[in-house]
Formats: structure tokens, C-alpha cells, sequence
């Protein structure tokens, strides 16, 4: 039983803790403000191996290569894609190559007034089989494995609809979105609140960064709130002031959307229900999700506020492929690709897939 002497010392620790704390806090909190001691992002070594416009395809150096084929991430249109190698020790990129891949990635650059003509079918029928076929050339590969997160999902799967002899060993993506008429405020502002994409688009005929953050950001209202909430309580520790200034500068940081292309997403995708409804028309060809037949694996987050369960959920359904396998973690839209739910669940599980539809290295090429 704790005397009087042990109840003062543990309340003088308390406040000797609070005192340190609340100085870290000073300390962290100035240099959040400031900028000082940014964390730096996307550090994963790699080279510039290919370029189209504003589109370049990095490989990530690696002398640890023990499996086939090279794995292609196709990343999204309207976000930057340090997200997947956001900082050492918590880098989805980093884990790929520990396991032993040879990571390529189709990063889509900044779109200016050069790309507002841009259509989907520049990225699924032009960009990325050119990407595709560079994989090869310069891995001596008969296939790719293709991996595409969020929309860079959807330009996975509208490439396999539309190029079902593409040479795809499997095809995996996550946070993909194909009923949008689950996809909340945002989507229902197209198909019945009267917005028209003309009413976004900016002097050059893209979608403007600002657009796409404060579109995401009606999807949680009170989000800003609670971020700063958290932020204040943890202010103390470097550890997490490191992790959320790479955290929330990605999630800020977005690009234009191309004009021509989010007209389409509109049309297509949204008013039509296109993925869900089986209604796709590319380069002028109906195509169907259901021509995927490669080995297909599809990951969502069940607390994912940006692309709702609701919405990723039918998609194991729609494809073609026998060999297709969903997974389903308690986690959101980031935490698919960063954080410890990622480490611990969703990129191991991503790898022993693509592992045991891959060969060593020395039988690959």
C-alpha cells in the first residue's frame, strides 16, 4: 500500500512528465509551423527508365532480386505516389524489394495544359502497355504482374477489360472503386445535384488540386478537427509528428485531374455506373470486366471513407478470373499502403500472392 510520501512522488512525476512534454510540444509544434526538419518522402532509390509526355516509369534499384516477373504499379491520376514509399521503415515500395521483386512504378507527373485532351484511353491503351512493353525489354520478362491502387485500380482494370491477351502473370489492386453510386456526396453531386464538370475545370481544362482536396474533404466533414485533436495529444512525441507531417502533406498534396479524362470518369464511370452495370466503352469498344481471367486479387478497407466498402466490395464479382481471391482489412483508404495495418496484414498478404503466382528469378528470365 503506497504512504502518503508514494501518492507526492507518482503526482510529481505526473507533472515533471507534463511540464517535458507540454516543451516538446513548444519545440514540435514551431517547427510543424515553420517547416523546419520536414520529413523527407520517397526515398526508395530509383531511376527514370522510360518517358511519355508527363509519364515516367521509375525502377527501384534493388541487387536483391530472387523473383519473377517484374512487378508494375500503376498509381493513381489525381494524388503523387510517395505515398507507396512514403518514409524508410514505412514504404510498401521498400517491402516489395525486401521480398525480392523487381518494382517498376508508372508515375503520371504534374498534368498541364498539355494533357486537359487526355482521354482514358491514353493511359489504358497507350501508356501503359508502352509501360508494360519497357518492363519486358529491359527485364527480358515474358509478363508483368500489374498492381493498381485507387483510381490507378481502375486503369488497371479497364487496360485488362480492354487487352485481355495483355501479358499480365496477375493483376491486383486495391482501394478500387466500382459501384460509384456508393461512393457518397461527392458522385451524387454529378448524377443529381445539378454540378456539371465545366463548373471545376480551370484555365488550362483540368480539374484543379484545390477541387479534388475539398472534394475529398466533404467526404469527413469534421476530419480537420479531429486531425488537430490527435495532433495536440501527440504533439510531445517525434515519432509522431514525423509520421503525421508525411502523412497529411501527401494527403494535401494532389495534381490536376486532365480535363478530358475526368469527363469521361464523369460520364462513363459515374452517371452511367459503368464498372457496375457492365456499360464500358473504350477507344470505342464495348469491353467487360468479366474478360479478366489472369489470377486476380482485389483489396479493400472496410473503414475507407474515400472509396467506401460499398463501393470496392462487388468488384470480386465482376471479374472473369477463376483464380480470384478478395481481402477485406479493418483499415482505412491510407492505412491499405502505410502504417502498421499495412506492414503487418496487407502488403505481406500482397506479396505471399504474387509470390505463388511467380517463379525464382533464374527460371523467370
Amino acid at each position: 500500500m503506497s504512504g502518503p510520501s508514494g501518492t507526492s512522488s507518482t503526482v510529481l512525476d505526473r507533472i515533471r512528465r507534463d511540464v517535458e512534454r507540454n516543451s516538446l510540444r513548444a519545440r514540435n509544434g514551431i517547427r510543424l509551423a515553420t517547416g523546419v526538419g520536414r520529413v523527407r518522402v520517397g526515398q526508395a532509390p530509383k531511376d527514370v527508365v522510360w518517358r511519355r509526355g508527363r509519364c515516367e516509369l521509375w525502377h527501384y534499384r534493388s541487387d536483391r532480386v530472387r523473383v519473377g516477373p517484374p512487378l508494375l504499379i500503376v498509381f493513381s491520376l489525381i494524388s503523387r505516389s510517395y505515398i507507396l514509399d512514403l518514409t524508410p521503415g514505412n514504404s510498401f515500395v521498400e517491402q516489395l524489394l525486401e521480398a525480392g521483386f523487381d518494382v517498376y512504378l508508372l508515375d503520371w507527373g504534374e498534368p498541364d495544359e498539355r494533357d486537359a485532351a487526355n482521354l482514358l484511353e491514353d493511359y489504358v491503351d497507350d501508356f501503359l502497355p508502352a509501360g508494360i512493353a519497357e518492363v519486358r525489354r529491359r527485364s527480358g520478362a515474358d509478363e508483368v504482374s500489374l498492381l493498381g491502387y485507387c483510381f490507378g485500380g481502375i486503369l488497371a482494370l479497364l487496360h485488362g477489360a480492354h487487352h485481355p491477351r495483355s501479358p499480365l502473370r496477375s493483376l491486383s489492386v486495391m482501394a478500387t472503386p466500382v459501384d460509384f453510386a456508393a461512393m457518397g456526396p461527392t458522385s451524387a453531386l454529378f448524377t443529381s445535384g445539378g454540378l456539371e464538370l465545366d463548373d471545376v475545370l480551370d484555365d488550362d481544362g483540368n480539374v484543379p488540386p484545390d477541387v479534388v482536396l475539398q472534394s475529398f474533404r466533404t467526404l469527413r466533414p469534421t476530419a480537420e478537427v479531429s486531425r488537430y485533436v490527435t495532433l495536440w495529444d501527440q504533439l510531445w512525441s517525434d515519432e509522431y509528428v514525423a509520421a503525421y507531417q508525411a502523412m497529411t502533406s501527401w494527403s494535401d498534396d494532389h495534381i490536376p485531374f486532365p480535363g478530358a479524362a475526368a469527363r469521361q470518369t464523369v460520364d462513363m464511370l459515374v452517371r452511367d455506373n459503368g464498372l457496375l452495370t457492365d456499360r464500358l466503352v473504350v477507344g470505342g469498344d464495348r469491353v467487360h470486366l468479366r474478360d479478366i481471367t489472369v489470377p486476380f486479387l482485389t483489396v479493400l478497407a472496410c473503414r475507407d471513407h474515400i472509396v467506401p466498402e460499398d463501393a470496392a466490395g462487388p468488384l470480386i464479382d465482376l471479374v472473369g478470373s477463376s483464380d480470384r481471391h478478395e481481402l477485406r482489412l479493418d483499415a482505412g483508404h491510407i492505412g491499405l499502403v502505410v502504417g502498421r495495418t499495412a506492414a503487418r496484414t496487407t502488403i505481406p498478404t500482397i506479396i505471399d500472392f504474387l509470390r505463388r503466382r511467380s517463379e525464382p528469378i533464374g527460371d523467370a528470365r
